[in-house]
């Protein structure tokens, strides 16, 4: 689809539309950013700017204005778009081994000896780029540098540190940030149908991420935010340390064994349960309308709560989430950020 379609990164969308329509753009790129934010459609929609042939100019969009933009209705945007057009090439890991080798990356270097087959710019699209192999990445760092003309590479990745420097540093960095409550929820109903109220809720606790929010599903998300309401009806009450701690157990599990990077994940969606909650706490003591609650469904539950959450605390209780979050990217213990955050909301 294009620029104009997509949710979210209305000024990323417009730095790119002006590369293009000022004939700037670099011609090996890295699309940055959490796992389902849109990435790689931003690359598809790259394609079809640069090859068709009745764009649009100057398209008002939101607080920015697009340069210029694929028209999305031309024989060679809708192949782009069904990504069956011939001067798309894209490249994804191997199923078997979640590597992309080297022999998937020399076929990919041959063709590039000779002109796009029909369309005037090739557009290549590595997929989860960080999976390359290393001897995939020295391979492709001539290209990388000095592009054929009319081509352009697009590197997508969440983890652009797991690239090798050489890579990276021949690749101005595109970063896509994660989407807004409202945008994710808006997809959800739109292109999955999902429900208006399971999809405000699922996108409450996606961190940013339309991937995330359809990998949880509604089953997790039931279970996260239950576990999250009794995490803050327990801490709401005055109690001792001790009995704090072990609230814990509503957000990590009964045990501490086997923490990795599944406890992470999970202690992460739980910690963003728990921020939603928050949020919505923080919603109807200002008194605000009630449409913008991201848990409808909880209201009385959250008001019931909101007299023990007064300003200093929620604040507090916001921070300490945030850290906590953070932390768990550091790949710190799930039992000890848990542990730290319950003494801390």
């Amino acid at each position: 689809m294009p620029f104009r379609d997509l949710a979210g990164h209305r000024r990323t969308l417009s730095l790119l539309s002006r590369s293009i329509a000022s004939a700037s753009l670099p011609p090996s790129l890295i699309f940055a950013g959490p796992n389902g934010v849109g990435k790689r459609g931003a690359a598809i929609a790259l394609a079809q700017t640069l090859n068709c042939p009745t764009p649009k100019r100057d398209v008002a969009l939101d607080d920015v204005v697009l340069a210029v933009d694929a028209c999305g209705e031309c024989q060679p945007c809708r192949r782009f778009a069904r990504q069956v057009h011939p001067d798309l090439l894209a490249v994804k890991p191997d199923d078997d081994t979640g590597n992309t080798r080297i022999e998937e990356i020399r076929p990919l270097i041959e063709r590039l000896g000779y002109r796009p087959f029909e369309a005037r710019w090739r557009v290549i699209v590595i997929d989860e780029a960080e999976t390359l192999v290393d001897a995939a990445q020295n391979a492709l760092l001539k290209s990388l540098e000095e592009p054929p003309s009319s081509t352009v590479f697009v590197l997508v990745t969440a983890r652009p540190d797991a690239l090798l420097a050489t890579v990276r540093s021949r690749c101005p960095q595109i970063r896509f940030g994660p989407l807004a409550v409202p945008e994710i929820a808006r997809i959800l109903e739109r292109a999955h149908g999902v429900p208006a109220g399971e999809a405000q809720a699922l996108a409450a606790v996606s961190g940013g991420s339309v991937g995330a929010a359809l990998e949880k599903g509604a089953a997790s998300l039931a279970n996260a935010r239950a576990a999250a309401e009794r995490l803050l009806a327990q801490l709401a009450r005055p109690r001792d340390v001790h009995a704090r701690l072990g609230a814990t157990r509503e957000i990590v599990g009964k045990t501490a064994k086997g923490y990795g990077a599944g406890e992470r994940e999970s202690l992460a969606v739980h910690l963003r349960a728990v921020h939603a909650l928050l949020r919505d706490i923080s919603v109807l003591s200002s008194g605000a309308d009630e449409p913008v609650l991201s848990n409808v469904d909880l209201r009385d539950a959250l008001a019931r709560l909101a007299p023990a959450f007064d300003g200093p605390r929620l604040a507090g209780a916001f921070g300490a989430v945030d850290q906590a979050l953070t932390a768990l990217e550091g790949n710190a213990s799930p039992k000890i950020v848990a542990d730290w955050v319950v003494l801390h909301i």
